[in-house]
């Protein structure tokens, strides 16, 4: 049976794995002391902090998880499937969230204690150091799979979609036609013999990017596009995300005034370079 709570209404389904999650811990949940709430900021699911009160011999205290729900139609840009198996491997090599349970409609992840950045923390020194050697640390896992670059074609697969889907007009206005061609050519003009592959992240926004302000530890998540593709990508994706802010009435418009200069980029990759961990 679904439960309302706090206006969000947990499916069935959910209910059903959180009660046997809480189960597993030693909890006994009274679902009218669920407290659920709206996590902003992500752009491809909805996302909740779920917790319940838990009594210890000595306290009470507080369990929480977050609890992620699938955007309706996203399946057009990445393997649902995929996805999982990457969580679940990130998981395993200590680098994400430990993922606690799927259902239906989406999946239990372990709840992080930690800020999720903002546009203007990327710009800070300090965190922008820090950013620079998780990612060199990211870009070290050694992934199951095929260890091919998938830039080219996902972003051909995206351009015969767009086309699948869109008006004439509309096409027109966007020039789809052309964009098979630039797509030809950037991969002749980018693709080299000497570019180092290695597993990346993709999506390298403010948003996904957690850190821990007491630790300074920082953590990537959301791995919904992260597969293997020139590092050299994954740094760029990083500095366009700098011109980008998810938090204005224009989310799409990048404002490529503030992207970084070429010293804050030097420093970037300096400190990646740098990185030995």
């Amino acid at each position: 049976m679904a439960v309302k709570t706090n206006g969000f209404v947990v499916p069935e389904e959910l209910m059903k794995l959180l009660l046997s999650l809480a189960s597993s811990w030693g909890d006994l949940i009274d679902t009218n002391m669920l407290k659920v709430v709206h996590l902003s900021g992500a752009m491809t699911n909805e996302v909740y902090r779920i917790s319940w009160p838990t009594k210890t011999d000595n306290d009470t205290t507080t369990r929480t998880v977050l609890v992620r729900i699938y955007g309706e139609g996203v399946e057009l840009f990445f393997n649902r499937e995929e996805e999982i198996r990457t969580f679940e491997c990130i998981s395993k090599h200590g680098q994400g969230p430990r993922l606690l349970g799927l259902f239906p409609e989406g999946r239990v992840e372990e709840f992080i204690y930690a800020k999720t950045l903002s546009a203007g923390d990327l710009r800070d020194v300090e965190v922008s150091a820090l950013i620079a050697a998780k990612l060199r640390e990211f870009h070290n896992l050694d992934m199951p799979g095929p260890k091919n670059v998938v830039l080219w074609n996902r972003m051909r697969h995206w351009l015969n979609e767009a086309k699948s889907l869109c008006s004439f007009e509309i096409a027109e206005e966007f020039r789809l036609d052309t964009l098979e061609e630039e797509i030809l050519l950037l991969e002749k003009e980018l693709s080299r013999v000497d570019q180092q592959v290695a597993f990346c992240h993709n999506d390298l926004q403010y948003g996904n990017i957690m850190m821990n302000e007491e630790t300074r530890s920082i953590t990537l998540i959301d791995y919904e596009y992260a597969s293997y593709n020139p590092v050299a990508f994954d740094l760029a994706n990083h500095f366009c995300e700098m011109a980008a802010n998810y938090h204005t009435e224009t989310p799409h418009v990048l404002d490529y005034s503030v992207y970084p200069g070429p010293e804050e980029r030097r420093r970037f990759v300096h400190k990646y370079l740098c990185y030995a961990g």
